[in-house]
């Protein structure tokens, strides 16, 4: 029994040529304190809406040099008519079978969150700091969440898509974006609280997505597995966990569907959900859960294991190796970045305050 597309087709990490970081981190005396999105000012959202739509009009890097044989990524070419934030996506495209159900999906996403804040400062003036989105205050009624009632074209992330025009998000700032992968369109948003309906791999296909993102869920998740990395990734990214969960649960864009006017051969999954605006800021939680674990006992602070090979043939060799099939991986292996940024090791991101991070969640 093959596991579903949507998720990661199994695929070996050959990336070759590590670089190391271009020079040792400086010590971190003042960190950055990331905040919950609600507890910006309305300037800071405003300037935060901004420098993520100055990305999305930069133009394409050429030193984005795809790593993943396309039999095995299943995504189109490059769009060199794109833009930099386009170049984001496409990483998270070209790597989705390396980053996801293996080792690298914490520590390679926390970099992600991370070096794309450091764009928007370097690359658009943004003075601000990377805001997460606390998605256990919305699990109640996450249709009706105040995250998703601010139509401001300056501030507000918008609304829901329009099922009429292909569940594009009709206001907010982000509501003309620019997107171009897997076929230009614009943001999609697509409220689904039944998407694990598939018989495999997910065992309660009736289950509702938002019960897996209460804040008892994430207590639970917080406080259990102790000194037990791989148990704390198995139970976070399994196909109905939290990560999985609000992914779907939005549907469109964070969903990985493919727009209307996709090509026939396009394949929905994670590959394209770095479209979304708001995958950055529910990337940002996921670090901040994983944060949580770490400083909840001593015994979770710099533990790591996981293996370089998504296992997703079938379920038992899920069950076998959750988080990754040898060759396993360690904290001096160095996270592939298709040639825009020098690859950092996982021991470069494994403490928020050490390495090349410096910055702590409240």
């Amino acid at each position: 029994m093959r596991l579903l597309a949507t998720f990661a087709v199994v695929g070996v990490w050959t990336a070759t040529n590590f670089v190391h970081a271009s020079s040792p981190a400086a010590p971190c005396v003042t960190p950055s304190v990331r905040r919950e999105w609600r507890a910006f000012s309305k300037a800071e959202k405003a300037d935060w809406i901004r420098a993520v739509n100055c990305l999305a009009n930069l133009p394409h890097d050429p030193a984005l040099t795809p790593s993943v044989d396309p039999s095995i990524s299943r995504i189109p070419p490059v769009n060199a008519s794109g833009s930099y934030y386009d170049d984001f996506v496409y990483i998270h495209m070209d790597l989705n079978t390396q980053i996801h159900f293996t080792g690298l999906f914490l520590p390679w996403h926390r970099w992600y969150v991370w070096v794309y804040e450091q764009q928007l400062s370097s690359k658009c003036g943004y003075k601000g700091v990377s805001p997460y989105w606390d998605w256990t205050k919305d699990s109640a009624d996450f249709f009706g969440a105040t995250i998703f009632k601010d139509a401001d074209p300056v501030s507000g992330l918008g609304g829901w898509g329009e099922p009429a025009h292909d569940f594009r998000v009709p206001d907010g700032g982000f509501h003309s974006m620019p997107l171009s992968y897997p076929s230009p369109h614009t943001v999609r948003r697509n409220f689904t609280l039944q998407p694990f309906t598939a018989v495999s791999p997910f065992p309660e296909p009736l289950k509702l997505a938002n019960t897996s993102f209460t804040p008892a869920e994430i207590r639970n998740l917080i406080a259990g597995n102790v000194g037990d990395f791989e148990g704390f990734h198995k139970d976070f990214e399994t196909f109905e966990g939290p990560h999985s969960a609000v992914h779907l649960i939005m549907g469109g864009d964070l969903g990985g569907t493919c727009p209307e006017n996709a090509p026939a051969d396009c394949v929905p999954g994670p590959t394209w959900s770095a479209n979304e605006p708001l995958f950055w800021m529910h990337h940002a939680m996921v670090d901040k859960v994983w944060y949580d674990w770490q400083h909840e006992h001593a015994a979770n602070r710099e533990t790591f294991f996981g293996g370089s090979v998504a296992a997703l043939q079938n379920l038992s060799t899920y069950e076998q190796y959750p988080n990754g099939a040898p060759p396993y991986l360690h904290l001096d292996s160095h996270m592939p970045t298709d040639g825009l940024f020098p690859q950092a090791s996982i021991g470069d991101v494994i403490d928020t305050r050490a390495g090349i991070l410096c910055y702590v969640y409240v």
